[in-house]
């Protein structure tokens, strides 16, 4: 037994031996322009592209069969764009047919290759012409014989150019393993590239290959990975008689800003445009991209209907999305009106380069939308965006109690932004509609408001200075919060000199309000402002200023259930900032219902001045009678 052993050791040892001198023999026995010739003929009939190796070549058989060209050219550079240009191409050879004396490639790798994929008009490129050479050397041929069916691909470029639309793009680092067809009809490319500089993991897969390249419908199958965005495609392409692929589509993106930013270098502006998520049924070809049976998924926001999406020159999203419940609040968190140290309007700078890079044409409709401190119930709006301006309208929106329906406008202008709009609120509730939407909580009560504004700038403060249009406000059975006229009234027309007392606080009810108002570059004026309640009547007019967020109105109030035979009027005035105004009666109006300005009113009419003055202070300064002292303590007492 150990005999045997030993003998089968001795062949096994004396057949290795043979062939590591057969190997080193037919090193020196080959010539490089056999290998060069016969390495040539097979990636011609594999691949059908056929190589220019116009550098060194060389050949080592031992330990393994390897040969090296320098300077390889694939396809034809008579046009001076050759479809594949490597420094270097190796081709690794089978074994046993080398001991046979045969040369066969059983893999291709080539090393630095730029891969360059160019556009000309007519949808041309310079692969045209090789995608006949590649079917044919595909067609099933019983004479044909397929040596190798990998090809690896190290430290590559990928440049794509179409210079009618200006398009150019660069892949680079791409390390890829295609399995080539040979015994099955799939072809594949499995790897990793650097894009825009981030890392991308990609993969395509081709069912029938000979098909997709003859044009034919063949199935396939895309992955790409990466930090910035995920996406998978599952269906089918074909080509004739046009490009068209169909299938299930799948997008993630941990943040659409940022991909957004990295696939198309493109800025949205204000904020929002978070976590993404997409599946849809698609159907890509003639530059569009449509998408049936769309669930999204936006910063929380979850929706479903129908998109298109061009892919030319003017990029457009145009469809129709149906949600149950939208908060739009982060797309204006980015948005800061006021300025944190002092309250006025924010100074910093308005840009909106994202505006300019997309055209959108959407329709959503929701069940409820929130919009910062708005709530708003079901409503329907129109978004379009074309050249860098935005138009929003708004159909019919059930909100505070009422309908609310209009339009905004936000536009790129003059380095700043121009911003309109023209809204109706119907029979809404004030107190709701006012706060929630202008953070006014003074006034309460059904009402329509109309407003018809515009401006423009370069920042919040700049647009208003700006403003310009009018609105007006139609409003009954409400009353002004945290005012009680009726109150102050009653106590000035007793002792008008008494001093106003603590008002703010209460509600002064009305059965009808009506204001007019016109701006002119940031400057309100109240054209009418009437108030007629139970009690009390008011008429405002003045101005106030935008910008500095300042008022400057007086007006006139009338208790109307006075006691005296005549109304009781009162002149007043409103002035200082809009967060807290002070009113103040007119003073001449109060000395007049007084009765201590009689001495002075006589004064006129001859007497003594200076005793009519010296009376009416006597009976201002007169002190009420003091109560009576507490009893005295008893002796001893604590």
């Amino acid at each position: 037994m150990a005999t045997g052993l030993k003998r089968l050791a001795i062949a096994v040892t004396a057949m290795v031996a043979v062939a590591f001198v057969t190997l080193i023999a037919l090193s020196f026995l080959i010539p490089a322009a056999a290998v060069r010739d016969a390495v040539a003929k097979q990636i011609q009939a594999v691949t059908g592209l056929d190589p220019i190796l116009r550098g060194d070549v060389s050949v080592s058989l031992f330990p393994s069969g390897t040969a090296n060209f320098r300077n390889v050219l694939l396809g034809d550079d008579r046009t001076g764009e050759p479809a594949v240009v490597a420094d270097e191409l190796t081709a690794r050879l089978r074994y046993f047919p080398l001991l046979a004396g045969r040369i066969e490639i059983a893999d291709v790798t080539l090393v630095r290759p730029t891969i360059a994929i160019t556009f000309m008009p007519g949808g041309q490129s310079n692969w045209s012409g090789l995608i006949d050479s590649l079917a044919h050397a595909l067609t099933p041929n019983p004479d044909r014989i397929v040596s190798f069916s990998e090809i690896g691909i190290n430290d590559g470029t990928i440049l794509v150019r179409d210079a009618e639309r200006g398009f150019s793009e660069k892949f680079e680092n791409v390390d890829f393993q295609v399995a080539w067809p040979s015994i099955s009809r799939s072809f594949g490319a499995t790897g990793h590239l650097v894009w825009h500089d981030e890392p991308v993991e990609a993969s395509l897969t081709l069912t029938d290959f000979l098909a997709a390249l003859s044009g034919q419908r063949s199935g396939l199958k895309v992955r790409v990975t990466s930090a910035p965005l995920k996406v998978a495609f599952d269906g089918a392409a074909v080509a004739q008689p046009a490009l068209r692929i169909e299938g299930a589509l799948g997008v993630d993106a941990p943040s659409l800003r940022d991909a957004m930013r990295w696939t198309g270098r493109t800025k949205v502006p204000f904020g929002g445009f978070g976590r993404f998520a997409l599946r849809a049924q698609s159907t890509i070809g003639g530059g569009m991209i449509s998408l049936e049976n769309v669930n999204v998924e936006l910063d929380g926001n979850a929706a479903e209907g129908v998109l298109t999406l061009a892919t030319g020159d003017r990029r457009m999203v145009q469809g129709t999305l149906a949600a149950d419940a939208l908060d739009l609040s982060p797309y204006i968190s980015g948005v800061r009106l006021m300025a944190s140290r002092d309250r006025g309007w924010d100074e910093m700078p308005i840009t909106l380069d994202g505006l300019s890079g997309l055209n959108l044409d959407l329709r959503l409709s929701a069940a409820s939308i929130k919009v910062a401190n708005a709530q708003l119930g079901r409503t329907a709006v129109v978004a379009n965006m074309r050249d860098g301006k935005l138009d929003l309208t708004i159909g019919q929106s059930q909100a505070f109690s009422g309908t609310v329906k209009g339009s905004a406008g936000l536009a790129i202008a003059n380095g700043g932004v121009a911003a309109t709009s023209h809204m109706q609120f119907i029979d809404v509730n004030l107190e709701d509609c006012l706060g929630q939407v202008f953070g006014i909580q003074k006034l309460a009560g059904r009402g329509n408001l109309n407003l018809d504004v515009g401006g423009s700038g370069d920042s919040i403060l700049g647009l208003t200075n700006t403003l310009n249009g009018t609105a007006t406000l139609d409003a009954h059975a409400g009353a002004l919060v945290g005012l009680n006229v009726e109150q102050l009234l009653r106590r000035l027309e007793r002792r008008p000199l008494s001093g106003n007392g603590d008002f703010r606080s209460g509600r002064t009810p009305f059965d009808q309000l009506n204001v007019n108002l016109s701006l002119d570059h940031g400057v309100v004026s109240v054209d009418s402002m009437h108030i007629d309640g139970p009690a009390v009547r008011l008429a405002v007019e003045g101005q106030a200023s935008v910008p500095m967020r300042d008022l400057d109105l007086k007006g006139t109030a009338t208790l109307i259930s006075s006691a005296t035979t005549n109304e009781f009027e009162l002149p007043f005035v409103v002035q200082g900032r809009w967060d807290d105004p002070i009113m103040l009666p007119d003073p001449q109006s109060l000395i007049r219902h007084s009765g201590a300005a009689q001495p002075l009113l006589d004064s006129v009419k001859g007497r003594t001045a200076g005793d009519a003055v010296r009376k009416v202070i006597d009976q201002l300064m007169a002190s009420p009678p003091a109560p009576p002292a507490p009893a005295a303590a008893p002796a001893g007492g604590q």
